[in-house]
């Protein structure tokens, strides 16, 4: 069978991309040093009116790695990272790597309960933290393997004057500042006044992150990401942009998406500084910030979340805004409802890709074409070097157009789950990663997302995928965000019910009767939501995407 039968995807390449990537034997922090050479006064980060310039970028980097070292960091060690999108997270997330560490990602959301579980999981003995958050780990310090903790606070990277007046506007908020003065506290600033190291050349196979699962589908796992992993993914996502050879070190990333999660650490922060770009970096995804932001740097790449797209699409008076300089997004970790996509293209003109993508994975394994058809409700195809299929539960391949597990192979893929061998197991067989995603494929080699296996709804015998419900409702236009899971039924074994936050012109105007008639008209009446309910907000994850599992436990919980 020649290739292009065998991956049907690869006829529908734009012109220019490659089926394969070369992925070379280098560390992930060449790309930094190949930048500050090639751009070294261009602007690498911006933050809140703070600028750093490649060259300085990559100082600083190797001063954090030599800090590290006189801390007792060696080869191997696990450094935890519990910070926002800042000038401090890129420089000790890089400073780790050139000490020869692991980086370990902390969301800064986590309880002290979901950070003692993080620290103890991973061995971290080295902890980077904002001072703000310092309480949460103070309350389980002594049950965790931290030896040393370096603490870091916004003002340290504010230009003048905001340095000075943000510890005023701290205390007024009721932020802490500060650490406690004994041993195992240092200064992120102190750790900058060390010589800059002699970078240590790590193995394409060494380990460089290890990124937590969301824990959406239970206990959180670490996946081991080596540095080829990294490489090839940032790699793999230029390949499949042909045309973005004439930005390089002119394009400006807008950094919203949250580091910590691995899909803003690679599309935002490592291709970015693989391209040479401006990165802009906001310290929360806020869409009044963004918009700003967008605006002011004339952002040429907004990666993103389908609700960050829906906040965008209704912020007021975002038509008479200066936002087409926006040339591309990459619209990942959740369903981009078709709706969405069409009103932002509309009021930016840029494409809005959907893609698909795995914290398992470096994440990305799929996107749309950035020239050819985008098709709508598609998470488009495998990039370069990725191998797809639809499998059936004995792991036998699908026909075309019908519904299995996704499993994807290739570079970007995790060598396993970091301590569980058998988890390990479960999700890597012969080289292929098991996502619990259910999909199909069609005969372009488009992939379809339907659902994860685990939030599929059984009601009376019937398989309803909560996405196609979804899609529906974002095509009422009163819906802004909608959310539908299963619950328990006695009859039916479960039944349909849809959380809905409305736009605010429709508030008391719409009702659930009138949300009900319209998926009748556009749904078989099994899919229709039995339960209907409207909310101020719906809950979510760090980076946008919406907690399914919360909304039916909350009601489960509710019932009497």
């Amino acid at each position: 069978m020649d290739q292009v039968s065998a991956k049907p995807w690869l006829a529908h390449y734009d012109p220019g991309v490659p089926h394969e990537v070369e992925v070379p034997p280098i560390p992930l922090w060449r790309f930094l040093e190949d930048a500050a050479k090639r751009y070294p006064q261009h602007t690498a980060l911006e933050f809140l009116g703070k600028t750093l310039t490649y060259a300085e970028l990559w100082e600083k980097s190797r001063r954090f790695a030599e800090g590290l070292k006189a801390l007792g960091v060696k080869p191997g060690d696990r450094v935890a990272i519990m910070l926002p999108n800042s000038p401090q997270f890129v420089i000790a997330f890089y400073g780790t790597l050139l000490a020869g560490g692991v980086g370990v990602n902390v969301n800064p959301l986590y309880t002290p309960r979901e950070l003692r579980h993080q620290l103890k999981d991973s061995g971290a003995e080295t902890l980077v933290i904002l001072d703000h958050l310092l309480p949460r780990f103070l309350e389980v310090e002594g049950e965790t393997p931290v030896k040393r903790t370096v603490v870091t606070g916004i003002k340290d990277f504010l230009p003048f004057p905001k340095n000075l007046l943000y510890p005023l506007k701290a205390k007024r908020d009721k932020l802490p500042l500060g650490f406690p003065k004994r041993e195992g506290f240092h200064a992120f600033l102190d750790r900058l006044k060390h010589p800059p190291a002699t970078p240590h050349p790590a193995d394409p196979e060494d380990l460089a992150l290890l990124q937590y699962t969301g824990g959406t589908t239970g206990i959180s796992k670490g996946a081991m990401l080596t540095h080829r992993n990294l490489v090839a993914n940032v790699l793999q996502i230029d390949a499949w942009d042909s045309t973005s050879k004439e930005l390089l070190g002119k394009g400006v990333m807008l950094g919203a998406l949250p580091f910590f999660h691995v899909y803003g650490m690679t599309v935002a922060m490592n291709y970015g500084i693989y391209s040479g770009y401006k990165i802009v970096l906001l310290p929360r995804p806020e869409i009044h910030a963004i918009v700003e932001a967008i605006e002011k740097h004339q952002v040429t790449h907004f990666p993103g979340v389908p609700t960050l797209y829906v906040a965008f699409n209704n912020f007021p008076g975002i038509e008479k805004r200066n936002v087409k300089s926006i040339r591309i997004c990459l619209s990942g970790a959740a369903p981009l409802p078709v709706e969405v996509a069409k009103r932002f293209e509309e009021i930016t003109g840029a494409r809005l890709l959907e893609g698909y993508g795995l914290s398992e994975a470096s994440p990305v394994t799929h996107s749309n074409p950035v020239q050819g058809e985008i098709k709508k409700g598609s998470i488009g195809m495998p990039l370069p070097s990725v191998d797809a299929k639809v499998v059936d539960e004995e792991g036998q391949e699908v026909p075309i157009g019908e519904v299995g597990e996704l499993v994807v192979k290739g570079p970007n893929i995790m060598k396993g789950y970091w301590n569980r061998p058998e988890e390990t197991q479960k999700a890597l067989k012969d080289g292929w990663l098991y996502t619990g995603d259910m999909a199909k494929m069609d005969e372009d080699g488009y992939f379809y997302i339907v659902d994860r296996k685990k939030d599929m709804i059984i009601a009376g015998g019937y398989n309803i995928y909560p996405r196609e419900v979804e899609e529906v409702l974002y095509a009422h236009p009163a819906v802004q965000e909608a959310a539908v899971v299963g619950v328990p039924d006695p009859y039916r074994g479960e039944t349909v019910a849809a959380f809905i936050v409305l736009k605010e012109e429709y508030k008391g105007k719409v009702t659930e009767k009138d949300i009900e008639a319209f998926c009748r008209e556009n749904l078989a009446a099994y899919k229709v939501p039995r339960i209907i309910q409207f909310r101020d907000s719906l809950p979510k994850t760090s980076v946008g995407k919406i907690l399914r599992r919360e909304l039916r436990e909350e009601f489960t919980k509710r019932q009497p």
